[in-house]
Parts: structure tokens; sequence; C-alpha cells
């Protein structure tokens, strides 16, 4: 059966719930609402899942809803998107979304194009999903952030969730949209314990797409990122307030369509703002957050320039000291955040 939340709880009606946990209730919860959602990718059925994200789903729904592909995704990309298109409402996960690449085609050409390119006769609702970003020493060839890459181009939504909360939402409310969902999960969040209320375990709990969540109020700077440097965020956010500095953090949870509504209003408070974001720098999430805050009103209200923490602008190295160079770290917001106030 697939697996239930292990950890206690921590408050009435709050349970501790990791996001590999999380995803799985989702999965679980939308293959028994809509019999037309099946999960398709290598080892999802019989192996449980490489991160055993569908333990127990291919037992308990069995051959035809839980689908062990052939090492090839150009080859399973193309029938989920078939099967999208012809009134299924398929999964597809990525084992890392840096193999994608090997499914382009069917990603941008197949899926994100036909709705617009059929004046909207012909649906698309799939969702592709997986780790995405920076691993621990894999090296280039699985460490590379595709947010930039997905939210550049029409016709997809782009969701990248961080907490339990996030990952669980997300990704029902991706399987019940009618148009092609990338879904950026991380790898190294997946055994991470979140809280999560009663409402948010509920089957009917959705996190609407295309709204960020502010996980920290302040007044003295604005940070904005997603995924896993949320955290980050939040922990230099910890260490700055003991020096009297107070960051608002905003979750993106979404790429695309982008929240930049949220971004702005918060910058008209706290008048500073910097992006966190483990890509590269060059046309990234930060670059355009910055763009679209310098183009509308809120500019008016900035201080300062906005500034951008990425990653470094080079292939992931793999041995580890290299490694934990390219990623953003706590101190290098702390650092942006004390370079941006002037102090």
């Amino acid at each position: 059966t697939p697996r239930a939340p292990t950890l206690h709880c921590s408050a009435a009606g709050v349970s501790q719930v990791t996001v590999r946990d999380a995803l799985n209730q989702a999965l679980d919860e939308e293959l028994e609402r809509d019999e037309r959602v099946f999960l398709l990718g290598e080892e999802v059925a019989q192996y449980d899942g490489a991160y055993k994200i569908s333990r127990g789903l291919w037992k308990k729904y069995g051959d035809k809803r839980v689908i062990d592909t052939p090492i090839s995704e150009m080859g399973f990309t193309g029938i989920a998107v078939g099967a999208a298109m012809a009134g299924l409402r398929p999964v597809c996960e990525f084992m890392t979304f840096n193999f994608s690449m090997q499914a382009i085609d069917q990603v941008i050409n197949s899926a994100a194009k036909t709705c617009y390119m059929s004046a909207g006769s012909i649906a698309v609702p799939i969702v592709f999903r997986g780790p995405n970003g920076a691993s621990a020493g894999v090296a280039a060839q699985h460490s590379q952030c595709f947010a930039a890459w997905y939210g550049h181009c029409p016709g997809l939504k782009v969701v990248s969730p961080w907490s339990s909360e996030d990952a669980k939402g997300l990704l029902k409310a991706s399987i019940r949209d009618d148009n092609p969902v990338v879904m950026l999960e991380n790898e190294l969040l997946y055994g991470v314990p979140f809280e999560m209320s009663e409402q948010a375990q509920s089957k009917d709990f959705v996190v609407p797409i295309g709204k960020a969540k502010i996980e920290r109020q302040g007044t003295h700077v604005t940070l904005v990122s997603h995924s896993r440097p949320v955290g980050h965020c939040l922990e230099a956010a910890a260490i700055l307030a003991k020096e009297g500095v107070e960051c608002e953090v905003i979750n993106l949870r979404t790429i695309r369509p982008m929240d930049i509504e949220t971004v702005e209003a918060s910058v008209v408070k706290t008048n500073h703002l910097v992006t966190v974001e483990g890509g590269w720098p060059q046309f990234g999430v930060g670059a355009e957050i910055c763009a679209r805050i310098m183009e509308g009103s809120a500019f008016n209200y900035l201080d300062a320039p906005a500034v951008r923490v990425t990653g470094a602008d080079v292939p992931m190295p793999y041995a580890k000291i290299l490694e934990d160079n390219c990623i953003p770290q706590v101190k290098d917001i702390i650092f942006a955040v004390k370079k941006t106030l002037n102090i």
C-alpha cells in the first residue's frame, strides 16, 4: 500500500510529513480520484520508484496505471503526450530532469505548442515531474536547474515546490490542470520533513498554480526564491534578524505563470530586493524577476539595485568543495543582503 506519513504529530491536527510522502499521497489520491490518471517512467512500478515517490502504487493500482518503461525518455514521453492528446492524464516521471533533454522535442514541440496551434481544440493534460537542480556529488550530468529553460516556453506551466505542502498541493493541481505542467522537484528535499496541517493532508487540498507564498514577513529587504534555496533564505533571515535586519521571504512556488504581483507588493514595502536560485545567472529566474520589477511601478520604490544570488556560471564540478562553492549558501545570501542594505 502507498506509504503513510510516519512522523509524529507536533501540534493538534499538524503532522511532520516528508516531501517524499507528500508526493506519494498526492499521486495515490489522484490515481484513486480519476481513472484517467496514470504514472509512467523508469522503475516507477515494481521497484517503487528510484526515490520511492511511487512506493506501493503499483501493488495497489496494477500494470495499467503504474507503468515501468525502458530507459528511453524520447519514447515514453512521446507515448505519454499522445495519451494526453487522446484524453488520458499521464504523469511522466523523469529520473532526473537533466535527461528530459532527451525528450525536449516531445515536451516543447508536441505538448507545449499543441493547444495554441490547434486554437484550443486539443488539450494536453500531462505532468512532467522529477528531481531538478543540484543533488550531491553527481556532477554536471545530474545537477542542473531547468527552471529557466522550461519557464521560457509559452504553453507550459512550471511549478517548483519547496515544502511538503507545496509538493502535495502543486502536484494535485498540476494533475487536474488541462495544460502541460512541468513540476521541478528537488532530490535533496525528498527526505526532509515539514509541518502539514490537517487541511493540507485532506484529499481536497490543492495549491493554486501561479500564486507565491510569503514564508516570513519582513520590512527591510525582500528575498525571492524557489525550491531548496527557500530554506537557505529562511536560515539567512533568522541569522540577520539577530542583527536587526528583517527579511521578507517569498517562496515563488510557480515559475510560470510568475506571481510578480506578490513580489512587487513586497518590494514596495521593503524597498530592497535580492533573488536567490540554484540555477545559472544568465537568462535565469532571478534575471526575469529583476527585469519585471524594473519595468513595473515597484521600481520607483527601490532604494538600491536589485541583487541576484545564483549558482556559479560553470557546469557542476564533482568534487564536494567545488560543488559547495557553485551552489548558493546561507553566507552568500547574508552577504548579498548586507551589500544591498549597505551595511
